[in-house]
């Protein structure tokens, strides 16, 4: 006959494994990015510049009007959600991340550098495939030229990363990231063809997984943000001359915590 002491033990036992098992991997961060201004865009003529009849095929017509190329440089939806702008976490710096990241990834489709905006991380790669060829154009069947330069933008000044042709389509060009004297945490890299000034993107350096790049509305939702009070820094490449704009927030485990991003 078993002792009053081991059954007790032994319905203990039991109800500790019965007993769920709670734990957070951080919280997240959720809201939306607005801004004050107006729409902006730059109109390029293209006659200007090489495969004028190619670049007007662009699928996404809202960036072709006519002979000119739209490139939409401020975006600003009815209630003021703000597109392509970078949202992340400044005072994490995860090593693991960093140097586990597989590389920023960039193409050039109809001339144009797809995605518009997004993220870089230091010393890791960045990636370049051209997909554009012209069939109906003589000088360009195997591919349309195209010469991605990219600089590191600090302040008014610039220095160059690299610069190199992409002449056929499935071409490709690999290099890494390199951001000097602490530009990475006040810069931005910024990627312009030589032969279409139209194609340009832009991307914030991060330091860690916790960003997110805004939805068409300009909300946002990073997840798994470790708890604590962060710097979250919100930026775009056409607000502020490029400056990121700091706000404070309080992430709790397991919750969400709220950002309404008002840039002026």
């Amino acid at each position: 006959m078993k002792s009053a002491l081991s059954i007790a033990f032994g319905v203990a036992a039991v109800a500790f494994v019965a007993a769920p098992l709670t734990s957070f991997a951080g919280g997240t961060i959720s809201g939306k990015v607005t801004y004050a201004g107006k729409s902006e865009q730059k109109e390029f003529l293209f006659s200007k510049f090489p495969n004028p009849n190619f670049c007007t095929k662009i699928p996404n017509k809202s960036q072709a009007d006519g002979d000119k190329r739209l490139l939409k440089s401020i975006e600003v939806g009815k209630d003021g959600g703000l597109k392509n702008a970078v949202v992340a976490v400044a005072d994490v710096e995860d090593k693991g991340f960093m140097d586990g990241y597989a590389g920023t990834e960039v193409v050039a489709a109809f001339c144009d550098f797809q995605p518009f905006s997004g993220i870089v991380v230091n010393n890791r790669p960045f990636k370049v495939e051209n997909t554009d060829a012209d069939p109906n154009d003589p000088k360009s069947v195997e591919g349309v030229l195209h010469n991605p330069h990219s600089f590191v933008v600090k302040g008014v000044s610039s220095a160059t990363g690299f610069n190199i042709g992409l002449a056929k389509k499935g071409d490709k060009l690999e290099k890494p990231v390199v951001f000097r004297g602490g530009a990475d945490k006040v810069g931005y890299y910024r990627l312009q063809c030589d032969q279409h000034e139209f194609m340009q993107s832009f991307f914030l350096p991060v330091t860690n997984p916790h960003y997110a790049v805004v939805k068409e509305d300009g909300s946002f939702e990073i997840k798994d943000v470790p708890a604590g009070k962060h710097k979250v820094v919100v930026w775009h490449p056409f607000i502020n001359k490029g400056q990121r704009t700091e706000f404070e927030v309080d992430v709790k485990d397991g919750a969400a915590a709220s950002l309404k991003a008002d840039l002026k």
